[in-house]
């Protein structure tokens, strides 16, 4: 009888679960490890007291990716979770006092940009035109795997500087479309979901907001963590085990390669190892210094890694009249950006997000309630803040500010309250520095100069999550899986037997256009 390979994977969260489908459904033998009692990671939903918050993400974009990798598996990604498609995606509302509805229909995002800036709002097709190109010229990157100098080098350049643009920031680039700085926001903000200001981040990830406005945006009925609770279910029914409450603590090695993964229970003896826990904490707490080549201690600390969040989970009496989702742009936004990643302080006039999801989903909280997710950009842990000192004083500041959303009388109105500081995020969530989006997306972290998918310093071992390339947010996060499921395959000697996506057969290029 040929044997099975046996691969586990340490992390129960997106890309951990991916890797389990795909890993699975090539006949492999899998054993996912996941400390906490949930899967999902940050991908997944809090109960308490009647009222359900997403943990992390709060919506789903570009879905393509994980269609296909639901379709590889013999799978249907719309069998298992009901998506719904929100327009408008979210309202944006100015320090300096003006709001814009951002709607996914073209002719009424142009008319909301021309009640601000009208000079502007013709260039709208200009950019969408123009990302077009970018996803063209550089969509395929993000489905291969960087192990060296060489394969940049072997990337397709003809023309593709000229798109990319790679010497422009996120914001200069916009300069080409819009003269407002305002509407330059509108569509810069999203570098947030990477942690990083748009006026360092690189211009390619412009495509951010294009990809909202091209593809959708999407609340999962239940929240983000239905999709992680379906992507366990079909792991499991395609032969993966997954044990929750079960926290890795050491592996074994057999040279460079790790043989066997403990946890606080047994141990699991391995062909291959996924790790989708947070890069730096992991490879800290579990590689031996000495065995890192490339990412030792030592050029970990030396890395730059974005920012963190502070959030507030609140369960309130009454349904509150706001969108699904709105957001609050600092008066002067850039330092309020530079207080988070230079100066390491509190800004005193924060940006703010908030999701109100009961006013599409009624199963968010019990009827005559609802339940905000607050969430505002801060400083990853740092010597400047003292979160036992400054917390409750940065709460009432937040309190605050969600006023400026028409939120009245909060605070007696709370029922139940959960709040999150960087400090938790590092401590109970096991995220160095609390950086909740990983390592930064600067030039020097991206490609090869990520942690590879095939990780370069020990043998037989895969990365997946927002520390290895792509990068962070879920569709990347999604491909780091896949590219990481066919390294390991390719590796095993495995033929996958896994479907053509879709979307693959209609001739788009993989998971981005």
């Amino acid at each position: 009888m040929a044997y099975t390979p046996r691969i586990v994977i340490v992390g129960a969260g997106p890309g951990g679960l991916a890797a389990a489908m795909l890993l699975s459904s090539a006949g492999l033998r899998v054993t996912v490890l996941e400390r906490r009692n949930h899967v999902g990671g940050r991908t997944s939903t809090v109960e308490a007291n009647g009222f359900r918050f997403d943990r992390g993400p709060t919506f789903f974009m570009h879905p393509v990716v994980l269609r296909g990798i639901f379709s590889m598996c013999g799978r249907s990604l719309d069998d298992e979770v009901e998506l719904i498609r929100l327009d408008p995606h979210y309202r944006l509302r100015y320090g300096s006092g003006e709001t814009l509805l951002a709607s996914a229909d073209e002719d009424r995002l142009q008319a909301e940009i021309g009640r601000i800036a009208p000079a502007d709002a013709p260039n709208v097709p200009r950019f969408m035109n123009d990302n077009r190109r970018k996803i063209e010229a550089f969509g395929p990157i993000f489905n291969s795997s960087f192990e060296g100098l060489g394969d940049v080098l072997r990337m397709p350049r003809k023309g593709a500087l000229s798109v990319l643009r790679p010497w422009n920031s996120v914001d200069r680039d916009l300069r080409r479309f819009f003269a407002d700085p305002r509407i330059r926001l509108a569509f810069s903000f999203q570098t947030k979901y990477l942690g990083m200001s748009p006026f360092s981040c690189p211009s390619l990830f412009t495509i951010l907001s294009f990809l909202e406005y091209e593809y959708g945006i999407y609340h999962p009925r239940g929240g983000c963590g239905a999709v992680s609770t379906a992507m366990a279910r079909v792991a499991t029914q395609l032969g993966a085990e997954i044990r929750l409450d079960e926290p890795v603590e050491s592996l074994e090695f057999d040279g460079r390669r790790p043989s066997a993964v403990l946890s606080n229970a047994s141990r699991y003896p391995c062909d291959a190892l996924v790790i989708n826990a947070d890069f730096a904490r992991a490879m800290k707490r579990l590689v031996p210094n000495a065995l890192r080549r490339r990412w030792t201690d030592e050029k970990i600390a030396r890395k730059r890694f974005s920012c963190s969040t502070f959030m507030m989970y609140l369960g309130i009496d009454g349904r509150e009249d706001l969108d699904h989702h709105s957001i609050y742009l600092a008066s002067d936004y850039q330092r309020n950006l530079d207080d988070i990643e230079r100066g390491h302080r509190l800004s005193e006039d924060p940006s703010v997000y908030v999701a109100n999801p009961c006013v599409t989903d009624s199963t968010m909280a019990a009827e005559g309630t609802s339940s905000l997710y607050v969430l505002v950009p801060v400083s990853h842990q740092h010597p400047g803040i003292d979160w036992s000192r400054d917390g409750a004083a940065f709460r009432r500041r937040v309190l605050r500010q969600l006023e400026k959303f028409g939120i009245r009388d909060l605070e007696r109105r709370i029922r139940f309250e959960e709040t999150l500081t960087p400090d938790r995020w590092d401590e109970d969530f096991e995220i160095h520095l609390g950086a909740t989006f990983n390592l930064a997306h600067n030039l020097g972290q991206l490609l090869h100069l990520r942690p590879r998918n095939r990780f370069e310093d020990l043998d037989g071992v895969y990365l997946v999550g927002g520390g290895t390339h792509p990068g962070s947010g879920l569709p990347v996060i999604y491909e780091s899986a896949r590219i990481s499921a066919r390294l390991a395959v390719e590796d095993l000697g495995v033929s996958p037997g896994w479907k053509t996506p879709e979307h693959e057969e209609e001739g788009a290029t993989a998971g981005w256009s």
